[in-house]
């Protein structure tokens, strides 16, 4: 049930997938508003001043903190979701997301925890590759980060399993809340900070892999329709659903 309104259902009100269902509704009742307001909704979506505006609401202040200016505590914590794994690269080949690995490994590297936790992310559809926090794992030992330092997460399929997979973990709810500091994408961090103050731990943000800057230029460009904008719109209202569904999961008593 959770995975049907955390992955499948935000696709039927994302942009592409809500544009469609208008498109299909639109030639089967042979409403021409339908149609339209379709377009209307795909066009605006994948503008870049609209999206680069949905993009700033999720990520927050536009500064990323110094790793100087973050406190200690007990652990640090980096989702998954930065690396493609394909034959011939054994160790995975980074995406977007690579500054939360580098974020992490610099945190401990200055010494802010003396344990850094990987998760093993895994999609349930993907069960033939590798859990990426293994590979994370490997790359940190690489870089010079001792295997006693390294804890590895059970196999999760979302942030909510995560931060559950971090609480066992890390013996949560056994004497005072465990104190971390959390890596992942700006975008994604109002709900992972959420979950993970939901399952008992206090939490220092650490944002990293920023998609907008603080010098935007507002050009013709700015408004010309693209697939990449459509992308970053979607990443971003993807986070507000999944923000809001696990705000109202309580309420909903949803399994």
């Amino acid at each position: 049930m959770i995975l049907f309104f955390n992955k499948i259902l935000p696709i039927l009100l994302l942009p592409l997938g809500f544009s469609l269902l208008c498109l299909l509704a639109g030639l089967i009742l042979r409403k021409r508003l339908l149609l339209w307001f379709a377009v209307f909704v795909l066009c605006l979506s994948s503008m870049p001043i609209v999206s680069d505006s949905l993009m700033r609401l999720v990520e927050g202040p536009l500064r990323r903190s110094p790793v100087s200016a973050i406190g200690k505590a007990d652990a640090i914590v980096v989702l998954s979701g930065m690396l493609h794994q394909i034959n011939g690269a054994p160790l995975g080949e980074w995406g977007d997301a690579v500054d939360r690995f580098e974020g992490g490994i610099d945190l401990f590297k200055a010494g802010k925890a003396s344990v850094i936790v990987f998760t093993r992310g895994q999609m349930p559809w993907h069960t033939h590759g590798v859990p990426e926090g293994e590979l994370l794992a490997r790359r940190a030992l690489l870089l010079g980060v001792p295997q006693h330092a390294i804890r590895l997460t059970e196999t999760v399929g979302n942030t909510a399993e995560e931060a559950l997979a971090a609480g066992k973990l890390l013996n949560i709810g056994k004497g005072s809340p465990k104190k971390i500091i959390l890596v992942t994408s700006a975008f994604h961090m109002p709900r992972a900070r959420f979950l993970f103050e939901q399952a008992g731990f206090k939490v220092i943000p650490f944002r990293v892999d920023y998609h907008t800057d603080d010098t935007p230029e507002v050009t013709i460009l700015s408004y010309l329709p693209n697939g990449t904008s459509l992308a970053e719109s979607e990443t971003a209202l993807r986070e507000v659903i999944g923000w809001l569904f696990y705000r109202a999961k309580g309420f909903l008593n949803i399994q």
